[in-house]
């Protein structure tokens, strides 16, 4: 099954920690015998004391004034000479940098009015992140491009979210790491796509004292494009590229991870589609590792060139009411398969990740429109067809 770190959003899974103190007053029992000692201090203490007691939970981030070199401890970073995946994770966190810098780049210049505003966090059991948010721009209504590097000490809840179902034992707190590049883009244009993407690295080790979470590692990801409309120019460009990153590992990748993307992707209450694909990847440890971090890293600077042009040849098509009501109602459906059935964004809502990051891929705007059916044959058919009947594109 599908382990997802985030969908969009990039979440940070905690150390041991407790909630603040000015949440603990929400909790208070009361005796049926009133006393004069069970005061609101008492009761913050009893309950600060319970919430110690019942769990590990997640522990809130801290904001930063300036981006780091390295979300990485320098012990975590250089590990001793028989660790690689501590190599792994200080190469994995410069890509993801690396990438999110191009990308950024590469929409404000396409834009021409928008610039991101950045915001960067800390987490103080390990780690932190970079999340950055273009938002009412002259191409894009809402752009997102997040990066998480988070380790520490997974709650049992978090981590049977992340693996996708129960583990074969009841583990305790489970060390990991996790790190991962994630971004939406929402064109204002209805003729222009929404793209998703997302690239992660994960890692769990077994507890010392708590047995039942073996030594695993990870990769996931894909990058997937949503249009309103079809161009098949655009789409066939856009999967050619995906094609393209794969071949260069394994001529199976690219029709072994386009099905799973057609397959994740699915609103299963409605049957369809949240758009026409792409690729789609998780649980990624079949083959070595170096060559995989190579996969991921080529699939992640393969979304520039397969999303700027199309967003060129569309930014500017003028359209009517009608066609931007039809988009806003393909992003309800974009919303839905994101609240219901995406791994990474009921992982991060359920263990109390940053909701700013999480939620971030959500649109500004979108539409339900009760019992709303395109006429058979017109463009907006055609594209509900399509995710309903996925397609071979090249």
């Amino acid at each position: 099954m599908a382990k997802s770190l985030s969908s969009f959003l990039l979440f940070p899974p905690s150390s041991s920690s407790t909630q603040t103190a000015k949440h603990s007053s929400a909790i208070c029992f009361r005796s049926p015998f009133p006393s004069p000692r069970q005061n609101p201090s008492t009761c913050r203490r009893r309950a600060l004391s319970l919430r110690v007691r019942a769990a590990v939970v997640i522990e809130k981030e801290t904001p930063e004034n300036e981006r780091p070199e390295t979300f990485l401890r320098r012990s975590d970073e250089l590990g001793s000479a028989a660790a690689s995946p501590n190599l792994v994770r200080a190469r994995f966190e410069r890509m993801i940098m690396a990438v999110q810098d191009d990308v950024c780049a590469a929409i404000e210049a396409e834009d021409g009015e928008g610039k991101f505003q950045e915001d960067v966090w800390s987490r103080p059991g390990g780690g932190g992140g970079i999340s950055r948010v273009l938002q009412d721009g002259g191409v894009w209504e809402k752009a997102g491009v997040n990066v998480s590097v988070v380790y520490g000490m997974m709650p049992p809840d978090a981590y049977r979210a992340a693996k996708g179902g129960p583990p074969s034992e009841k583990p305790g707190p489970v060390p990991f790491f996790a790190a991962g590049i994630s971004s939406v883009l929402h064109p204002k244009n209805p003729f222009s796509p929404t793209l998703h993407f997302n690239y992660r690295y994960f890692e769990t080790d077994a507890p010392k004292d708590s047995p039942g979470a073996p030594r695993e590692w990870w990769f996931g990801g894909g990058t997937d494009l949503t249009p309103a409309y079809i161009f098949e120019e655009d789409v066939k460009h856009f999967h050619q590229i995906q094609k393209k990153a794969c071949d260069k590992f394994d001529p199976s990748f690219y029709p072994r991870f386009k099905k799973w993307c057609d397959d994740y992707f699915l609103i299963k209450h409605r049957g369809e589609r949240r758009g026409l694909g792409g690729i789609f990847f998780d649980d990624l440890n079949d083959y070595d590792q170096e060559m995989l971090l190579s996969f991921v890293t080529e699939c992640a600077k393969s979304v520039v060139p397969a999303y700027i042009p199309i967003i060129s040849r569309t930014k500017d098509r003028p359209f009517t009411d009608q066609h931007k009501a039809w988009q806003q109602l393909r992003r309800g459906r974009y919303v839905e398969f994101n609240l219901v059935y995406d791994r990474g964004t009921t992982f991060g809502l359920k263990t109390g990740g940053r909701i700013e990051s999480i939620l971030v891929s959500l649109p500004l705007t979108a539409r339900w429109e009760y019992d709303h059916q395109p006429e058979e044959g017109s463009e907006e058919w055609k594209l509900l067809d399509a995710c309903i009947n996925p397609k071979e594109w090249i």
